[in-house]
């Protein structure tokens, strides 16, 4: 910077100005700087200059996998959420392991990173309430986190009570759930009871069924699709075969939802006339589903809009008690329920 300074004969204040794009130089002025930057192949070394601002404007997304594509959408929401405070957002994977997480969190401590947002998976509530992180950290998921920590979660289960209310009102009374993976305590992976995504959006079923005066079939729960379309097909086509006979779906997510209705094509059942479909997530490809698939909205926007927000003010200094917030569902129906 002494060096174009000098060549444009201004201080090094000038020079500052005009690479900050600061209205306070002249035209003139501003022209004979940057052809000095020109003319030396000047750079600006921006990580220096952040390490001495203290801060590197970058925000860290830590999410379990890349391959579902509900946290790819997600990441996308986070990109532009930040992007709009003007910091830059790096997204990293944990394998949904406790032992990823905490790794990439140790990353982004030694990166420097302002602030990082975690999807808990793998961490139990005790390994949550030991960490202790100069940055900002926003937790997002359906686990029980310390109060200590800002939380940002989904309305699983009145989400799904809301698809299944609407599959009942048009009807249905025998409405199966295509729900995840069974986990043991704390997320161990042992044999337990449903994770607690599928386990609020099942609540969330039975909810529905108590809200009319219903009382499910249990039979009906579909289990074990680990969250995949192709673990969601097989489970139907069990289901089917076992001659259980359900008049509509509710997958817990949009991914489980494409392998349902797959397993009705196979099955030679049409929808919404034979069985009536309902996903949850909203997934963009959701719309162009043949038919289009009726899923609940889970306000991705919204989550990262809010996560940021909260960053913002706790690296602006602002002193305010950990937020808890829980997202606005909304049921958005298309062709397979409509």
């Amino acid at each position: 910077m002494s060096d174009v300074a000098r060549r444009a004969g201004v201080s090094k204040m000038t020079v500052s100005n005009v690479l900050n794009g600061r209205t306070r130089v002249g035209e003139a002025t501003r022209r004979r700087v940057l052809e000095a930057v020109d003319e030396l192949g000047y750079e600006i070394n921006l990580t220096a200059r952040r390490l001495r601002a203290g801060r590197v404007d970058t925000v860290a997304l830590i999410v379990p996998r890349f391959d579902h594509t509900y946290f790819a959408e997600l990441a996308t929401s986070f990109a532009t959420e930040v992007a709009n405070h003007g910091r830059h957002l790096v997204v990293a994977q944990s394998g949904a392991s406790k032992e990823g997480e905490l790794s990439e969190l140790s990353l982004a401590r030694l990166r420097q990173y302002d602030a990082v947002v975690l999807s808990a998976v793998g961490l139990t509530y005790d390994e949550v309430d030991s960490l202790s992180s100069t940055q900002p950290l926003v937790l997002l998921g359906e686990q029980d986190v310390p109060q200590r920590f800002d939380h940002v979660s989904i309305g699983n289960a009145e989400g799904a009570r809301l698809a299944v209310r609407h599959l009942l009102g048009r009807g249905a009374r025998r409405v199966a759930v295509v729900d995840g993976p069974s986990v043991g305590p704390a997320g161990t992976g042992a044999p337990g009871g449903l994770d607690p995504t599928s386990g609020l959006r099942t609540q969330g079923w039975r909810t529905a069924h108590a809200d009319v005066g219903l009382v499910p079939d249990e039979r009906l729960v579909l289990g074990g699709a680990l969250y995949t379309a192709q673990g969601a097909r097989e489970v139907v086509l069990r289901a089917l075969a076992a001659g259980l006979a359900p008049d509509a779906v509710f997958a817990v997510t949009d991914d489980m939802a494409y392998g349902v209705l797959a397993a009705l094509h196979d099955a030679g059942l049409r929808v919404p006339q034979d069985v009536a479909v309902v996903g949850f997530d909203n997934l963009r490809g959701s719309e162009f589903a043949v038919p289009g698939l009726s899923s609940v909205d889970p306000g991705r926007d919204w989550i990262a809009r809010q996560a940021v927000s909260v960053i913002e003010r706790r690296l602006a200094g602002e002193a305010f008690e950990p937020v808890r917030l829980t997202t606005p569902v909304e049921l958005v129906v298309r062709g397979s329920s409509a």
